[in-house]
C-alpha cells in the first residue's frame, strides 16, 4: 500500500508556532516519526507540504493511479477551500482528513471543515498521532 501524506499551510512550522497547540516536534522530526510508523505498518508513504492551495490541488489530482489513499491535513484551507474539496471528490482516491488539534474545541471558524466532505472520515485532536490513525483507517478500508 502506498499513501500520500499531504500537509497544508504552516505545518512546516511545527515546533516553532503555538507549541501549546501543535507541540514541540519540528517538521523534520514529524516526517521521521511518520516514516517510522509507516514502516511498522508495512506501507510506503510520500510526505508533501505546501503553503500554496493550487499546489495541494495539483498533488491531489496527481494522486490518481499513484496512491492507494491520502492522509490530508488541509490546515487553514479546511475551512474554505472548495478547490481542495473538488479535487478530493474528483480523483476518487480515498482520503482521511486529519488535524493535530481538536478543531471543535478551538475558535468558532475552525469548527467547520469544507474539505472533510471529500474524505471518507476525519480525525482531529490526537496530536501527530492523528496521522497514524488516518493511515490505519486507510489500511483497514
Amino acid at each position: 500500500m502506498k499513501l500520500l501524506i499531504l500537509n497544508g499551510p504552516n505545518i512546516n512550522l511545527l515546533g516553532i508556532r503555538e507549541k501549546d497547540i501543535y507541540g514541540n516536534m519540528t517538521y523534520d522530526q514529524f516526517c521521521e516519526y511518520l516514516k517510522n510508523k509507516a514502516k511498522k505498518l508495512s506501507i510506503d508513504i510520500d510526505i508533501i507540504q505546501s503553503n500554496i492551495e493550487g499546489e495541494l490541488v495539483s498533488h491531489i489530482q496527481n494522486s490518481k493511479d499513484k496512491y492507494d489513499g491520502i492522509v490530508i491535513n488541509p490546515a487553514a484551507y479546511s475551512h474554505y477551500s472548495i478547490a481542495i474539496l473538488d479535487a478530493l471528490k474528483g480523483v476518487k482516491v480515498p482520503a482521511v482528513e486529519v488535524h493535530i488539534s481538536n478543531i471543535y474545541a478551538r475558535e468558532e471558524y475552525r469548527k467547520s471543515s469544507i474539505t472533510a466532505a471529500g474524505c471518507i472520515g476525519q480525525i482531529s485532536g490526537f496530536g501527530i498521532y492523528s496521522y497514524v490513525m488516518g493511515m490505519m483507517a486507510l489500511i483497514n478500508l
